[in-house]
């Protein structure tokens, strides 16, 4: 079975490690809004051992629990599960230099299913993983999918972002505003409205401009309350969603609140149920203003019902485990009186699987 994007065929459409390495000269964290990339930002949830064991000596420990008969899965979930995105690409570099192999070639070979995926995932370099994510949900329909690639879009920073779409280009040999544009899935102006958000290079920085924003709260509300005279993702609605910098949104969407009584998103929520393109602009208003409400939803709603959708599970706590899972953590129990992330992963996984996402979520 293909594994959702650990099959070899994906693994050998990582981009190299010497484009991966690009990423972490920025000053951005992976998906993140602040902070260097030596180490997680505040609102990480993972821990990292201090001191830090050097490259090579995790790379050798690695070895250790991937020879012989059976895997040690505590050591690699030790190991991988404890440092940073930085540190686990120079792992990677310095297990391939001493054993002539990749180290995602390894651990797919070694792993099997969820576990094998999380692991995986959570190697990989964070935009070459968003890319991946992202190409893998242009190849799916429904709503949970087009929520892959909004929040690549929306739930990162500008920087991030352009690193996904460079990774994006090197792994499948087309941009990925190219593919959202031709996705046979979407139609217009969903499609338009997707477009515009990967193609973004917002503003970053926190100036507002008040008049700005009365005036485009006053055009939001004219599209998501007025419903009926046009289509909810028209023009003015895609460009300031599309374009604006995230305190500007803010700002927008405060005022909004202040002049119509009610939030933005809670406008969206009453008419998501029968239009999908107020699920999709209500999913991109959280991903770009909070981003750790839309996760905890994303966590709870994989996990409620029959079965579990654990490839949703594993990518919200893999994506953001080094940007706001303690954020997410708190919001959820903001959102979901009476539950936690761990008690209800603890709750719906097993094995190495669950204990792979508990170490990605940290102590609460």
């Amino acid at each position: 079975m293909c594994c959702w994007c650990s099959c070899l065929e994906c693994i050998h459409n990582i981009p190299p490690l010497n484009l991966l390495f690009l990423h972490f000269t920025d000053p951005a964290l992976p998906g993140g809004e602040e902070g260097a990339a030596s180490g997680p930002v505040s609102m990480a949830s993972i821990s990292v051992p201090n001191p830090v064991p050097s490259a090579t000596e995790d790379a050798e420990n690695i070895r250790k629990a991937v020879q012989g008969w059976g895997t040690d899965e505590k050591a690699l979930i030790e190991i991988l599960g404890h440092r940073t995105a930085a540190q686990r690409a120079e792992i990677a570099v310095a297990y391939e230099g001493l054993y002539n192999e990749p180290l995602l070639d390894r651990l797919h070979s070694e792993l099997s299913g969820d576990f094998r995926s999380a692991m995986m995932l959570w190697t990989m370099d964070p935009a070459a993983r968003d890319a991946k994510l992202a190409h893998k949900a242009l190849k799916k329909k429904g709503e949970r999918h087009v929520w892959v690639l909004i929040e690549v879009a929306c739930a990162s920073s500008p920087d991030h972002l352009a690193a996904v779409r460079k990774a994006y280009r090197a792994a499948y040999s087309a941009s990925l505003e190219e593919d959202v544009a031709t996705c046979p899935l979407y139609k217009e102006p969903l499609k338009q409205f997707l477009v515009r958000l990967v193609t973004s290079y917002r503003y970053s920085g926190e100036v507002v401009d008040g008049e700005l924003a009365r005036a485009e709260a006053a055009a939001l509300r004219d599209a998501v309350v007025a419903a009926g005279k046009q289509p909810l993702l028209h023009g003015d609605v895609v460009r300031i969603v599309g374009t604006r910098s995230k305190a500007q949104l803010k700002a927008t969407f405060e005022r909004f609140r202040q002049e119509h009584g009610r939030a933005i998103d809670d406008v969206l929520e009453e008419r998501r149920g029968s239009d999908h393109l107020a699920a999709a602009l209500k999913t991109a208003v959280w991903c770009l203003v909070s981003p750790e409400k839309h996760f905890a939803e994303v966590i709870r709603s994989s996990i409620v019902g029959l079965g579990t959708d654990e490839e949703s599970l594993t990518r919200a706590i893999v994506s953001r485990a080094e940007v706001d899972m303690q954020k997410v953590k708190e919001e959820y129990k903001v959102m979901y009186p009476n539950k936690t992330v761990t008690s209800d992963v603890n709750g719906d996984t097993s094995s190495y699987y669950n204990g792979i996402l508990i170490t990605l979520v940290g102590p609460e």
